[in-house]
């Protein structure tokens, strides 16, 4: 599914202008990645986390040239479903929590 297909499902489903709903949806893209840029994690309850991992330097090998090279350490975003999300998934009865 891509951008534009979730922006016509909200669109059909809400029966909002698709021009909102694009808007709606790059300003919460857009929302999240400035959260994760500044380190901030999101939580969204029943959906699930976008989080922001870090991985330590490395070193690596390249085998062509048969040198060693050092991955400085850096921080990158993931996503965690929730536990809920993930039961759904799988076909499991999912009991509320609230």
């Amino acid at each position: 599914m891509t951008k534009a297909d979730i922006i016509t499902k909200i669109s059909a489903n809400t029966g909002l202008a698709k021009k909102d709903v694009t808007t709606a949806v790059e300003a919460f893209m857009e929302v999240i990645k400035e959260s994760l840029l500044e380190k901030e994690n999101v939580y969204l309850r029943g959906f699930g986390s976008f989080i922001v991992k870090h991985r330590a330097e490395k070193t690596a090998r390249n085998i062509s040239k048969n040198t060693t090279i050092v991955i400085a350490a850096h921080d990158f975003p993931s996503f965690k479903p929730a536990k809920s999300f993930v039961s759904k998934m799988k076909g499991e009865e999912v009991v509320d929590e609230d």
